[in-house]
Protein backbone atom coordinates (compact mmCIF):
# COMPACT_ATOMS: atom_id res chain seq x y z
CA UNK A 1 0.00 0.00 0.00
CA UNK A 2 1.41 3.26 -0.90
CA UNK A 3 2.23 5.93 1.28
CA UNK A 4 -0.77 7.96 0.22
CA UNK A 5 -3.59 5.22 0.32
CA UNK A 6 -2.14 4.57 3.92
CA UNK A 7 -2.92 8.32 5.00
CA UNK A 8 -6.25 8.15 3.19
CA UNK A 9 -7.39 5.18 5.28
CA UNK A 10 -6.09 6.64 8.88
CA UNK A 11 -8.28 10.30 7.75
CA UNK A 12 -11.78 10.47 10.11
CA UNK A 13 -14.65 11.26 7.50
CA UNK A 14 -16.41 12.81 10.28
CA UNK A 15 -13.15 14.97 11.92
CA UNK A 16 -15.46 18.42 10.45
CA UNK A 17 -17.33 17.74 12.49
CA UNK A 18 -15.14 18.02 15.84
CA UNK A 19 -14.10 21.13 13.96
CA UNK A 20 -16.48 22.77 13.51
CA UNK A 21 -18.18 21.95 17.01
CA UNK A 22 -14.68 23.01 17.97
CA UNK A 23 -15.28 26.52 16.33
CA UNK A 24 -18.75 26.88 17.49
CA UNK A 25 -17.46 26.38 21.65
CA UNK A 26 -14.64 28.69 20.96
CA UNK A 27 -16.90 31.49 19.69
CA UNK A 28 -19.37 31.01 22.64
CA UNK A 29 -22.16 30.05 19.95
CA UNK A 30 -22.33 26.55 20.81
CA UNK A 31 -26.23 25.33 21.47
CA UNK A 32 -26.80 23.81 24.82
CA UNK A 33 -29.78 22.23 25.36
CA UNK A 34 -31.78 23.07 28.74
CA UNK A 35 -33.43 20.33 30.61
CA UNK A 36 -36.92 20.73 32.05
CA UNK A 37 -37.98 18.91 35.59
CA UNK A 38 -41.13 19.08 35.40
CA UNK A 39 -44.18 20.42 33.97
CA UNK A 40 -44.48 22.87 31.35
CA UNK A 41 -45.59 26.26 33.05
CA UNK A 42 -45.18 29.90 33.22
CA UNK A 43 -43.15 29.14 36.31
CA UNK A 44 -40.96 26.03 36.20
CA UNK A 45 -37.69 24.50 36.93
CA UNK A 46 -35.13 23.97 34.52
CA UNK A 47 -31.16 22.90 35.02
CA UNK A 48 -32.06 22.77 38.53
CA UNK A 49 -33.19 26.93 38.73
CA UNK A 50 -36.37 28.10 39.03
CA UNK A 51 -37.44 30.84 36.40
CA UNK A 52 -39.65 31.93 34.25
CA UNK A 53 -40.26 30.59 31.03
CA UNK A 54 -40.68 32.53 28.59
CA UNK A 55 -39.54 30.30 25.09
CA UNK A 56 -42.59 28.05 25.32
CA UNK A 57 -44.64 27.43 22.90
CA UNK A 58 -47.56 26.33 25.52
CA UNK A 59 -49.31 29.61 24.81
CA UNK A 60 -52.73 28.24 26.51
CA UNK A 61 -51.65 26.36 29.01
CA UNK A 62 -53.36 22.86 27.62
CA UNK A 63 -50.49 20.82 28.08
CA UNK A 64 -51.45 20.52 31.88
CA UNK A 65 -54.91 20.47 31.47
CA UNK A 66 -56.67 18.70 33.46
CA UNK A 67 -59.34 17.45 30.77
CA UNK A 68 -56.05 17.00 28.56
CA UNK A 69 -54.59 14.97 31.04
CA UNK A 70 -57.61 12.41 31.11
CA UNK A 71 -58.40 12.51 27.44
CA UNK A 72 -54.81 10.96 26.80
CA UNK A 73 -55.20 8.51 29.28
CA UNK A 74 -58.63 7.33 28.11
CA UNK A 75 -57.01 7.47 24.33
CA UNK A 76 -53.95 4.86 25.35
CA UNK A 77 -56.54 3.03 27.12
CA UNK A 78 -58.58 2.56 24.62
CA UNK A 79 -56.98 2.62 21.40
CA UNK A 80 -53.37 1.62 22.70
CA UNK A 81 -49.85 3.53 21.86
CA UNK A 82 -49.52 3.88 18.11
CA UNK A 83 -51.14 4.15 15.33
CA UNK A 84 -49.82 0.46 13.32
CA UNK A 85 -49.90 1.89 9.55
CA UNK A 86 -49.52 5.11 7.46
CA UNK A 87 -52.72 6.36 6.91
CA UNK A 88 -53.23 5.24 3.11
CA UNK A 89 -52.64 1.11 3.97
CA UNK A 90 -54.23 0.46 7.57
CA UNK A 91 -54.02 3.76 9.56
CA UNK A 92 -56.93 6.23 8.89
CA UNK A 93 -59.37 5.96 11.61
CA UNK A 94 -63.06 7.19 12.60
CA UNK A 95 -61.19 9.68 14.82
CA UNK A 96 -58.98 10.51 12.39
CA UNK A 97 -61.67 12.13 10.14
CA UNK A 98 -63.69 13.15 13.05
CA UNK A 99 -60.64 15.58 14.27
CA UNK A 100 -60.47 16.62 10.66
CA UNK A 101 -64.08 17.37 10.19
CA UNK A 102 -63.89 19.67 13.00
CA UNK A 103 -60.74 21.66 12.58
CA UNK A 104 -62.09 22.10 8.84
CA UNK A 105 -65.55 23.49 10.41
CA UNK A 106 -63.27 25.53 13.31
CA UNK A 107 -61.24 27.10 10.64
CA UNK A 108 -64.20 27.71 8.38
CA UNK A 109 -62.49 25.95 4.97
CA UNK A 110 -64.16 22.81 3.29
CA UNK A 111 -61.30 20.56 4.73
CA UNK A 112 -58.42 19.70 6.58
CA UNK A 113 -55.45 17.05 6.66
CA UNK A 114 -53.67 16.10 9.97
CA UNK A 115 -49.96 16.39 10.21
CA UNK A 116 -47.96 15.37 13.37
CA UNK A 117 -45.99 18.58 13.34
CA UNK A 118 -45.68 22.14 12.15
CA UNK A 119 -42.36 21.79 10.77
CA UNK A 120 -43.63 18.32 8.17
CA UNK A 121 -46.81 20.40 7.62
CA UNK A 122 -44.67 23.04 5.93
CA UNK A 123 -42.09 20.86 4.69
CA UNK A 124 -44.27 18.67 3.28
CA UNK A 125 -47.66 20.53 1.63
CA UNK A 126 -45.29 23.28 -0.28
CA UNK A 127 -42.59 20.34 -1.83
CA UNK A 128 -45.96 18.42 -2.72
CA UNK A 129 -47.85 21.26 -4.42
CA UNK A 130 -45.18 22.32 -6.32
CA UNK A 131 -42.23 21.15 -8.37
CA UNK A 132 -38.85 22.52 -10.27
CA UNK A 133 -41.02 24.18 -12.89
CA UNK A 134 -43.09 25.87 -10.16
CA UNK A 135 -42.46 29.38 -9.02
CA UNK A 136 -42.53 31.10 -4.68
CA UNK A 137 -42.26 34.31 -3.87
CA UNK A 138 -41.91 34.38 -0.38
CA UNK A 139 -41.70 36.57 2.39
CA UNK A 140 -38.05 37.33 3.53
CA UNK A 141 -39.14 36.45 7.15
CA UNK A 142 -40.78 33.48 6.81
CA UNK A 143 -40.59 31.03 9.07
CA UNK A 144 -37.55 28.04 8.41
CA UNK A 145 -40.03 25.26 7.93
CA UNK A 146 -41.51 27.31 4.51
CA UNK A 147 -38.11 28.11 3.19
CA UNK A 148 -37.22 24.00 3.77
CA UNK A 149 -40.65 23.44 1.75
CA UNK A 150 -39.57 25.52 -0.84
CA UNK A 151 -36.45 24.37 -1.50
CA UNK A 152 -37.52 20.85 -1.35
CA UNK A 153 -40.17 21.51 -4.36
CA UNK A 154 -37.43 22.43 -6.01
CA UNK A 155 -38.95 25.33 -7.38
CA UNK A 156 -37.53 28.69 -8.27
CA UNK A 157 -37.78 31.13 -5.09
CA UNK A 158 -38.15 34.79 -5.24
CA UNK A 159 -38.17 36.61 -1.86
CA UNK A 160 -40.14 40.12 -1.70
CA UNK A 161 -39.45 42.71 1.41
CA UNK A 162 -40.96 42.10 4.73
CA UNK A 163 -44.91 43.10 4.23
CA UNK A 164 -44.34 44.71 1.19
CA UNK A 165 -46.54 44.02 -1.32
CA UNK A 166 -45.43 46.73 -3.90
CA UNK A 167 -42.38 44.51 -4.01
CA UNK A 168 -44.19 41.47 -3.74
CA UNK A 169 -46.51 42.63 -7.36
CA UNK A 170 -43.26 43.68 -8.61
CA UNK A 171 -42.12 40.23 -8.61
CA UNK A 172 -45.45 39.21 -10.32
CA UNK A 173 -45.00 41.56 -12.83
CA UNK A 174 -41.44 40.74 -13.87
CA UNK A 175 -42.18 36.99 -14.08
CA UNK A 176 -45.52 37.31 -15.57
CA UNK A 177 -44.46 34.93 -18.14
CA UNK A 178 -43.28 32.38 -15.90
CA UNK A 179 -45.22 29.11 -17.26
CA UNK A 180 -45.67 27.06 -14.17
CA UNK A 181 -47.61 27.57 -11.21
CA UNK A 182 -46.89 30.13 -8.95
CA UNK A 183 -47.66 30.12 -4.90
CA UNK A 184 -47.53 33.39 -2.80
CA UNK A 185 -46.82 31.89 0.69
CA UNK A 186 -46.41 33.72 4.18
CA UNK A 187 -46.60 33.75 8.05
CA UNK A 188 -50.19 34.93 9.02
CA UNK A 189 -48.12 36.21 12.52
CA UNK A 190 -44.84 35.97 12.21
CA UNK A 191 -42.73 34.47 15.20
CA UNK A 192 -40.04 36.29 15.85
CA UNK A 193 -41.42 39.75 16.49
CA UNK A 194 -44.83 39.36 16.27
CA UNK A 195 -46.01 41.96 13.82
CA UNK A 196 -48.82 40.60 10.98
CA UNK A 197 -48.88 39.80 7.69
CA UNK A 198 -51.15 42.55 4.83
CA UNK A 199 -53.21 39.26 3.89
CA UNK A 200 -55.84 41.16 2.23
CA UNK A 201 -53.29 42.90 0.20
CA UNK A 202 -51.37 39.74 -0.93
CA UNK A 203 -54.73 37.81 -1.13
CA UNK A 204 -55.81 40.47 -4.12
CA UNK A 205 -52.28 39.74 -5.48
CA UNK A 206 -52.57 36.30 -5.79
CA UNK A 207 -56.23 36.66 -7.70
CA UNK A 208 -55.14 39.18 -9.86
CA UNK A 209 -52.04 37.07 -11.07
CA UNK A 210 -53.48 33.85 -10.76
CA UNK A 211 -51.59 32.48 -8.14
CA UNK A 212 -51.86 30.09 -5.18
CA UNK A 213 -52.05 31.76 -1.80
CA UNK A 214 -50.63 29.71 1.50
CA UNK A 215 -50.52 31.15 4.78
CA UNK A 216 -48.69 29.92 7.60
CA UNK A 217 -51.27 30.73 10.74
CA UNK A 218 -49.52 28.58 13.12
CA UNK A 219 -49.08 31.78 15.72
CA UNK A 220 -52.58 33.19 15.56
CA UNK A 221 -54.03 29.82 15.81
CA UNK A 222 -55.63 29.97 19.38
CA UNK A 223 -54.71 33.26 19.82
CA UNK A 224 -56.18 35.51 17.07
CA UNK A 225 -59.34 36.06 15.53
CA UNK A 226 -63.31 35.00 16.15
CA UNK A 227 -62.66 31.87 18.63
CA UNK A 228 -59.18 31.78 18.14
CA UNK A 229 -59.82 30.61 14.13
CA UNK A 230 -56.16 32.49 12.72
CA UNK A 231 -55.38 35.89 11.72
CA UNK A 232 -57.27 34.73 7.98
CA UNK A 233 -60.70 35.10 10.05
CA UNK A 234 -59.54 38.81 11.20
CA UNK A 235 -59.27 39.91 7.77
CA UNK A 236 -62.22 38.56 6.37
CA UNK A 237 -60.17 36.31 3.61
CA UNK A 238 -60.63 33.01 4.40
CA UNK A 239 -62.56 32.48 0.94
CA UNK A 240 -60.21 34.22 -1.30
CA UNK A 241 -57.33 32.82 0.24
CA UNK A 242 -57.09 29.60 -2.75
CA UNK A 243 -55.22 27.50 0.37
CA UNK A 244 -53.82 27.97 3.82
CA UNK A 245 -52.82 25.66 6.17
CA UNK A 246 -52.62 26.56 10.21
CA UNK A 247 -49.74 24.90 11.97
CA UNK A 248 -51.71 24.54 15.22
CA UNK A 249 -49.07 22.62 16.94
CA UNK A 250 -47.85 26.22 18.50
CA UNK A 251 -50.70 27.46 20.76
CA UNK A 252 -51.92 23.84 21.41
CA UNK A 253 -48.07 22.72 22.61
CA UNK A 254 -46.89 21.06 19.49
CA UNK A 255 -49.47 18.01 19.62
CA UNK A 256 -50.13 18.00 15.86
CA UNK A 257 -50.43 20.36 12.87
CA UNK A 258 -52.96 21.13 10.26
CA UNK A 259 -53.36 21.89 6.30
CA UNK A 260 -56.70 23.64 6.02
CA UNK A 261 -57.91 24.42 2.88
CA UNK A 262 -60.44 23.37 0.29
CA UNK A 263 -61.85 20.29 -0.13
CA UNK A 264 -60.01 19.47 -3.46
CA UNK A 265 -55.93 19.64 -1.43
CA UNK A 266 -57.31 17.29 0.83
CA UNK A 267 -58.52 14.98 -1.88
CA UNK A 268 -54.92 15.72 -3.52
CA UNK A 269 -53.32 14.60 -0.96
CA UNK A 270 -55.05 10.94 -0.52
CA UNK A 271 -53.86 10.33 -3.81
CA UNK A 272 -50.52 9.55 -3.70
CA UNK A 273 -48.55 12.64 -2.61
CA UNK A 274 -45.71 11.87 -0.67
CA UNK A 275 -46.54 14.01 2.38
CA UNK A 276 -49.47 12.33 2.89
CA UNK A 277 -48.21 8.48 2.84
CA UNK A 278 -44.53 9.21 4.71
CA UNK A 279 -45.39 12.09 6.97
CA UNK A 280 -49.01 11.41 9.04
CA UNK A 281 -48.53 8.64 10.71
CA UNK A 282 -50.08 10.04 14.05
CA UNK A 283 -50.40 8.46 16.95
CA UNK A 284 -54.14 8.01 18.07
CA UNK A 285 -53.69 9.49 21.63
CA UNK A 286 -52.17 13.19 19.95
CA UNK A 287 -55.66 12.77 17.84
CA UNK A 288 -57.68 12.53 20.72
CA UNK A 289 -56.11 14.90 22.54
CA UNK A 290 -56.33 17.45 19.82
CA UNK A 291 -60.03 17.41 19.25
CA UNK A 292 -60.20 17.95 23.00
CA UNK A 293 -58.25 21.00 22.63
CA UNK A 294 -60.48 22.46 20.18
CA UNK A 295 -63.46 22.37 22.69
CA UNK A 296 -60.95 24.15 24.66
CA UNK A 297 -60.24 26.74 22.07
CA UNK A 298 -63.78 27.50 21.35
CA UNK A 299 -65.10 27.08 24.92
CA UNK A 300 -62.57 29.65 26.28
CA UNK A 301 -62.89 32.16 23.85
CA UNK A 302 -66.90 31.99 23.80
CA UNK A 303 -66.62 32.98 27.02
CA UNK A 304 -65.20 36.32 25.49
CA UNK A 305 -67.64 36.77 22.52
Amino acid sequence: MSDVAAQTTKQNPLQYITDQLKELRAGGVAPRLRVLEGEQKPVCIFDGREVINLASNNYLGLTTHKALRKAALDAVKRYGAGAGAVRTIAGTMKIHMELEEQIAAFKNVEACVVFQSGFTANAGTVSAVLGKEDLIISDELNHASIIDGARLSRATIKVFKHKDGKDCERILQEHAGFPGKKLIITDGVFSMDGDIAPLPELCDLAEKYNCIMMVDDAHASGVLGRGGAGRSTISGVTGACTSRWERSAKPSARWVATFAARAIWSIFFTCGRGPFFFRLRIRRRRRRLARRRLRCWIRRKAKSW
